[in-house]
């Protein structure tokens, strides 16, 4: 089973040693990030930081101003977090160190688009906007996000990539200094929590027959428990389908319009969830209808029997596996935790995260790596 892991560009440059010890874990490719959210990141083994503090979403190249020009939305450079082409430089010296590359965007995730453009983002039943989540049922977004797509994909020395956040975005997010654990939500509070109602939703869900007032008024009251210590009451189910309509055009969309412009053989994977309401890094999706429309998933492998079951041949389930101890990853089981994933129908592995790891986690993935062969 071919095993990649995941990897800022900052990881890299500056960092002659990186490549060579990542190859030397013993893996096949690396997921490398072009388009990413703002973080603060750790660098453990950099000779120049520990800190990189990423202020914004933003590409991590220069977007090319023709494909951008007369735009509104637009994607933002970098600041010097990862200045120039620092996606093409990481690439370079992996590809040389023998490492297949594969681009990692992340698309409907992008506080600078909510806060320069805030009409471009979710709006929740009480009216309140979530200016990290743009919502996909804008045509202005879904244009700006699939031509994000394929620029940030189809980047030089490329052999593919993973798009990340490929659907719904909503409450669940680490904003800056985040307040809202007193009150548990549960799945189905943060679904009710996620539902959009912009302008461009309310019409959608009118034109699946839903009243938007009225299902705004349900939601409110769905909820209602749940501030007072309470299970939310059950999610009324007009939403449900805008929402998967939304959902699937944008992915069909986004890897068309990747698929165009890459070049024969790119491979083009999703991160997915099987469950379609799910919003969040890993987007909802209807198993059998992503994988008719891309090349594979990358999902938790606690999710990929669902997969499994609409697989055809050439099909990739890539595991995802979290690897780095401090933030409740298990390196120590990866090996068992893969062949699990394998007998549940996982194609390849996928580690977050390389570049966040400890020395002592990295050793212990070089072993379970040797072990499963």
């Amino acid at each position: 089973m071919r095993a990649g892991a995941f990897l800022y560009p900052w990881d890299v440059n500056g960092d002659p040693a990186a490549p060579a010890r990542l190859a030397g874990l013993g893996l096949d490719r690396i997921t490398l990030a072009s388009a990413y959210h703002s973080t603060r990141a750790l660098t453990p083994r950099h000779p120049r930081h520990r800190i990189v503090t990423a202020a914004h979403a933003a590409v991590l190249y220069p977007p090319d101003p023709a494909r951008w020009q007369g735009r509104t939305l637009r994607p933002r450079p970098a600041g010097d977090w990862a200045p120039g082409d620092a996606y093409g430089a990481a690439a370079r010296a992996l590809v040389a160190a023998g490492l297949e590359v594969h681009s990692w965007v992340v698309l409907a995730h992008d506080s600078r688009l909510g806060a320069e453009h805030p009409e471009t983002s979710v709006v929740n039943a009480y009216g309140d906007r979530y200016p990290w989540a743009p919502c996909i049922g804008q045509d202005a977004v879904r244009a700006h996000l699939v031509e994000l797509a394929a620029e940030a994909a189809v980047r030089p020395g490329a052999a593919g990539t993973e798009l990340e956040s490929c659907g719904w975005y909503g409450f669940a997010h680490l904003h800056a200094h985040d307040k809202t654990a007193g009150v548990t939500l549960d799945d189905t509070a943060q679904y009710l929590m996620s539902l959009c109602f912009c302008p461009s939703c309310r019409e959608g869900y009118a034109r699946h027959g839903a009243d938007p007032d009225a299902l705004a008024a349900d939601v409110r009251s769905a909820l209602e428990p749940v501030w007072r210590g309470a299970a939310p009451r059950p999610a009324p189910p007009a939403a449900l389908g805008w929402r998967l309509e939304a959902a699937r055009t944008l992915q069909e969309a986004a890897v068309a319009a990747v698929r165009a412009a890459a070049p024969p053989g790119f491979r083009v994977l999703l991160h997915a969830d099987p469950a379609p309401y799910r919003c969040g890094a890993n987007a909802g999706t209807e198993p059998r209808h992503i994988l008719a429309v891309a090349d594979g998933v990358v999902t938790p492998a606690a999710t990929v029997a669902p997969f499994a079951r609409h697989r055809r041949d050439g099909t990739v389930l890539a595991a995802n596996l979290p690897v780095v101890a401090g933030l409740g990853g298990s390196p120590a089981t990866l090996a068992a935790d893969a062949r699990k994933a394998a007998a549940e129908g996982a194609t390849e592995l996928r580690l977050y995260h390389a570049g966040l790891a400890s020395d002592t986690d990295l050793a212990t993935v070089a072993e379970a790596l040797k072990d499963l062969g």
